[in-house]
């Protein structure tokens, strides 16, 4: 999310640190570490995307059972769930 605000392509009406705060407290939101099981995972993963936060992104639902939120068909093809 901040890489997209810095480059302009995500308007954000409130520091990012204060939207994630607020997320957190009001849905129960998680903000996971990146363990090394994360990137030992992304070596089991094939190459249908080829952006590095996302492909960790997708490393860590796979080895936690935890679904997606995206609108990238891209995902799909990592057998993970997709929600939207």
């Amino acid at each position: 999310m901040q890489l997209k605000h810095q480059k302009g392509k995500l308007l954000l009406r409130k520091p990012l640190a204060e939207i994630i705060e607020e997320q957190c407290a009001q849905n129960g939101l998680l903000l996971l570490p990146i363990e090394p099981a994360d990137i030992y995972g992304l070596g089991q993963l094939p190459f249908h995307h080829a952006d590095p936060f996302d492909r960790l992104i997708l490393s860590q639902a796979r080895l936690r059972g935890f679904s997606m939120v995206t609108e990238d068909g891209e995902f799909a093809k990592y057998g993970v769930s997709i929600v939207w």
